[in-house]
C-alpha cells in the first residue's frame, strides 16, 4: 500500500523550507535517512508513531503531516503562571532562579530569571555538547566563567557562550544582581 501522496510531500515541503537536510531531519525525528527518502517519495507506508516523531523532528503538528495544509499550524503556546510560586522557583546559596520556559521545552530551550544576592555565585557543571546560554543582565553586574573566558557585565550586557564547559555566574558587587539566561541545548553537528 502506497503513502498518500500528501504525507510525503508535506514532509519534504517543509523541510525543505526550513532548509533541513534529510540527515539533520533524521537525527531530530530519530528516523532513518533512508526512510526519511522512501517516505518523501511515496516509496512506503509509514507507520502513525514513524509520521509523529518527523512531526516532532520538524516542530510542527501531526496533522500538518497528514492533511494537505500549505502551511504548518503556528504555534502560540502560554505557560500561565503558577499559583504556587515553588513550582517555579528554587533558592540556592544566596540565588533565586525562577523558571520562566514550561516543562515541554526541558532539554531544548529553558528560560530562566536569577536573582542574586551580594557575594554569591552560581557554579553549573557542563551541560551537553553544543549547549550555549545567552545572558541579559536586567539588574545590577556579574562576572561569567566559561572555561578560560571570563567578562564582567553590568545592566543591558549581553553575553553569548558556550556551556559545554564549566561556567559561572557570580554577583560580587554590594547589591542584588538579576539576570534573564536562556539555555539552547543542541548538538553542535545540527
Amino acid at each position: 500500500m502506497q503513502t498518500p501522496p500528501m504525507i510525503g510531500k508535506n514532509i519534504q515541503r517543509i523541510r525543505t523550507a526550513r532548509k533541513l537536510t534529510l540527515n539533520v531531519l533524521s537525527e531530530r525525528s530519530g528516523v532513518s535517512k533512508a526512510m526519511l527518502s522512501q517516505i518523501e517519495s511515496d516509496k512506503v507506508n509509514p507507520t502513525v508513531a514513524t509520521v509523529w516523531k518527523i512531526a516532532k523532528g520538524l516542530n510542527v503538528e501531526l496533522n500538518d503531516l497528514l492533511e494537505g495544509v500549505d502551511e504548518p499550524t503556528r504555534v502560540f503556546s502560554l505557560n500561565p503562571a503558577s499559583d504556587d510560586g515553588s513550582k517555579l522557583e528554587k533558592r540556592k546559596d544566596g540565588i533565586t532562579i525562577k523558571i520562566l520556559s514550561p516543562l515541554s521545552s526541558v532539554e531544548e530551550l529553558e528560560m530562566y530569571l536569577l536573582t542574586f544576592d551580594p557575594d554569591s555565585t552560581l557554579q553549573s557543571e557542563p551541560h551537553i555538547e553544543g549547549s550555549q546560554e545567552y545572558l541579559t543582565v536586567v539588574k545590577g553586574s556579574v562576572d561569567v566563567r566559561a572555561g578560560e573566558n571570563s567578562a564582567h557585565l553590568k545592566t543591558g550586557d549581553f553575553l553569548m557562550y558556550h556551556a559545554d564547559i564549566e561556567h559561572s555566574i557570580s554577583n560580587q558587587s554590594s547589591k542584588e544582581a538579576v539576570v534573564h539566561m536562556v539555555v539552547r541545548f543542541h548538538s553542535e553537528n545540527r
